[in-house]
């Protein structure tokens, strides 16, 4: 199967031609999600009609968009952004695509599409019962039961593993709520975090402006801190929320993917510790590892989503 597919994440978006578990073709770009997704579409459409004369083949079957908020599967809308592209709703993306590209276009949750992208190609091949969460601008999430994807009524079932609180004395979330896990430990947050610290003018952060995680992760390694007690709080927050996680979908596997996860080699060995000690799951361990696509997840789950393989 071929298909042209996008993903408009917190701080990017990428367009591909995909041809089963290839991806032929891509053009990435970095994006303000603040701004509106209108001026976006002349580009979009004009990358997409590029890369479908890529290497001329068969005739593709559709375009597949994976969009970092709330989208109803089944009538192709955008629903809720949560401060991400906020004309989103108000756009008719399967007109545009159709007047466009003369194509039919199927849209998904990011992190859904992430989830089939690491089950048709990368670290969950061979499982029914997954959770995938993405550590990134902000942190994504998506359930997989018995081979279907998780979707519900209002389409938030599973994807906002991100928005389970952590500490309900926290931080104001962009969502309303407080202490979610975003808004304790995602890039997004991570400046406010570091700058609000009554140490931070003492501590070798200060000169690293705009704060990283990976930024983060160096100083820790050089012996910072509170750069060591933020990296700290920031494991025990992602790995209390994928025990919730655990607890609430019965996964057999947990893929942890997002720009975050360069630092794998620290933060993997921590998330597996504390599952496998705080999860209960009385008929075994759940597995924990990294995802193994990357920024390529979310394209590659265009196939299986057009594929129909775990629709509700």
């Amino acid at each position: 199967m071929r298909a042209l597919a996008m993903e408009l994440g917190g701080s990017h978006a990428t367009c591909a031609k995909i041809e089963d578990r290839e991806i032929v073709a891509s053009h990435f770009l970095a994006v303000d999600s603040g701004t509106s997704l209108r001026p976006l579409l002349p580009f979009l459409a004009e990358t997409l009609r590029a890369l479908r004369n890529e290497r001329r083949s068969d005739e593709l079957t559709a375009v597949v968009l994976g969009f970092c908020g709330l989208v109803d599967y089944l009538r192709g809308r955008i629903l809720s952004t949560n401060g991400k592209f906020d004309d989103g709703p108000s756009l008719d993306l399967v007109a545009w695509c159709r007047e466009e590209l003369d194509l039919p276009l199927k849209m998904e949750n990011d992190a859904r599409l992430a989830l089939l992208g690491e089950r048709y190609a990368g670290a969950a091949q061979g499982f029914d019962d997954i959770v995938m969460v993405t550590l990134g601008t902000g942190i994504g999430g998506a359930a997989m039961c018995q081979g279907r994807l998780l979707r519900g009524k209002h389409a938030q079932a599973g994807c906002l593993g991100g928005h389970i609180p952590v500490d309900f004395e926290g931080r104001v979330c962009t969502c309303g709520a407080v202490g979610c896990a975003e808004a304790e430990a995602s890039s997004v947050s991570l400046p406010q975090v570091c700058e609000s610290h009554p140490e931070f003018a003492s501590s070798s952060l200060a000169t690293q402006v705009p704060i990283s995680y990976e930024k983060l992760f160096f100083q820790a390694a050089q012996g910072d801190r509170l750069a060591h007690e933020i990296v700290d709080r920031s494991l025990l927050v992602w790995s209390s929320m994928i025990v919730g996680l655990v607890h609430a979908y019965d996964p057999e596997i947990v893929v942890v993917g997002g720009g975050v996860m360069k630092s794998a080699d620290r933060i993997l060995p921590a998330l597996q510790a504390h599952v496998a000690q705080r999860a209960w799951t009385p008929w075994g361990k759940v597995r924990v590892v990294s995802a193994e696509l990357g920024r390529n997840a979310a394209l590659l789950g265009a196939i299986p989503l057009l594929e129909g393989v775990a629709d509700l």
